[in-house]
């Protein structure tokens, strides 16, 4: 078997609607925005395979600093499809997981910041509590607790 080359995942990308919104709400998350600037130019549009292009990019990164998420906010060309509001069980991006510390207090404040629970909060056995939301940028968001044990 040949040796595996693989460092890490640097990050996930999300095209939004809004980076300002997209911001925002993860920033409710806990993530923070390590930088924001724009991309365009010839060598963007080689990567990608859209030509000419004009997007607005933040990188949002969680606060252990190894996982980050590039939020793309295409000005030129705009996006061709939408899927912010397909079911959990669509082919293609599902959703990013965060694990939180209290997740009932993670969802009531992203509920007031827009955010709708897709089912409801479940335990699964005695080790997670978890949800779905969806953000004010209809992006799919797993939320889970880890629970405590407790000794015996």
């Amino acid at each position: 078997m040949a040796e595996n080359k693989l460092l890490r995942m640097d990050n996930v990308g999300i095209v939004v609607e809004s980076l300002d919104n997209a911001i925002s709400f993860f920033e409710e998350i806990g993530l923070k925005l390590e930088g924001r600037t724009t991309i365009e130019g010839e060598w963007a549009g080689r990567v990608t395979g859209l030509g000419t292009q004009y997007v607005e990019i933040a990188m949002m990164v969680t606060p252990d600093g190894h996982s980050r998420l590039e939020l793309s906010q295409f000005l030129t060309p705009p996006p061709v499809s939408d899927h912010r509001t397909a079911p959990v069980n669509a082919l293609g991006y599902l959703r990013v997981m965060f694990a939180v510390e209290d997740i009932d207090e993670m969802v009531a404040r992203l509920v007031k910041h827009g955010a709708q629970l897709v089912g409801e909060v479940v335990q699964y056995g005695d080790s997670y509590r978890l949800c779905y939301i969806r953000g004010n940028e209809g992006i799919l968001v797993g939320l889970a607790e880890q629970l405590k044990k407790t000794s015996d």
